[in-house]
């Protein structure tokens, strides 16, 4: 397999539920996103059960698992009750996040080191179902090592310091390169999410052992412009673009 094709594409429908749930009603409704993100070509969808419920809901997980044909990427906090709707859904994958009720989005990676032991007892019963352990980290070597020592079969990088931060892309990129080189010394699949955009994917799709990249935000918004094939399609050929490079 070459690596174009190693190379993943996995998109987050959580704002197509954001603007629904603006007006309380069911319209537009991310189950369909998903669908037709599935037709467009995505590899997979991601979709964040939150807390607080305030995009993504209950009913939307279970529907959203029933429609695919393509593996659902469960993101979640690390708790019982998340845990317990990652059994009963059994997605793909189970992406641990971190999450405070007072941010607006993701504000950056998991902490791992010094809590192996915490998240070891709290997720068991997800590696024992069979559903990939995924966390979403910073992309630093002692949060990495620590993610292999919890026992993650993927970390997925928080890259959003490098889309945000232009004047500081060189330094981040760096980091991220030899994040996604020691993961895979470790033999933990590398992802990468956050602010990915047409302007900042290229670099990430370029590191070899880079395996998907999760966009959710900016292709939701572009889709309302270009409609959905048309979005996903330039991402994807930027991203096969960038990896026929390496």
């Amino acid at each position: 397999m070459s690596e174009t094709e190693e190379l993943r594409l996995g998109v987050n429908i959580d704002h197509v539920a954001t603007v629904r749930n603006a007006r309380g009603g069911v319209h537009p409704d991310p189950v369909r996103a998903a669908v037709l993100a599935e037709q467009a070509g995505a590899d997979g969808i991601t979709a964040h059960l939150r807390e607080d419920r305030r995009h993504i809901r209950d009913a939307d997980i279970a529907d959203i698992k029933a429609a695919l044909t393509i593996p659902l990427n469960f993101e979640m906090a690390a708790n019982e009750e998340m845990v317990a709707i990652a059994l009963a859904t059994h997605p793909h994958a189970a992406c641990i996040v971190p999450e405070r009720r007072e941010e607006v989005t993701t504000e950056g990676g998991l902490a791992v080191a010094g809590r192996e032991n915490e998240l070891i007892w709290h997720l068991a019963a997800i590696k024992e179902a069979g559903i990939r352990l995924s966390l979403f980290i910073e992309p630093n070597p002692e949060e990495i090592r620590a993610a292999a020592t919890v026992g993650a079969d993927i970390i997925e990088l928080h890259v959003g310091r490098y889309c945000e931060d232009e004047a500081g892309r060189p330094t981040e990129l760096l980091r991220i390169q030899q994040a996604a080189a020691l993961a895979e010394d470790l033999g933990i699949e590398c992802h990468a999410g956050h602010g990915l955009d047409y302007d900042t994917v290229a670099a990430i799709a370029a590191i070899p052992q880079m395996r998907e990249l999760n966009i959710g935000h900016f292709l939701m918004g572009e889709s309302m412009f270009v409609g959905m094939p048309a979005a996903l399609a330039e991402m994807r050929r930027l991203m096969i673009q960038a990896r026929s490079a390496i």
